[in-house]
């Protein structure tokens, strides 16, 4: 008789517990979503050559 009471209270308890469950809404926003992509890019290249390659280059500037 204990154990059925024990049961019958476990039951109830159980569906207490079920109708508390929180709702969870996912939904789609109303606005577009919108990413700032405004990026700058800026890069230096430092060449370190030899002097003769230097001279080279500075007495024939139609190679390039």
């Amino acid at each position: 008789m204990i154990l059925r009471l024990r049961h019958l209270a476990l039951f109830a308890l159980s569906g207490l517990l079920a109708g508390c469950v929180p709702r969870i809404e996912v939904a789609a926003p109303k606005e577009p979503i919108t990413i700032n992509m405004n990026v700058k890019i800026e890069h230096e290249i430092h060449i370190k050559v030899d002097k003769d390659v230097e001279a080279l280059l500075k007495n024939q500037s139609d190679l390039f």
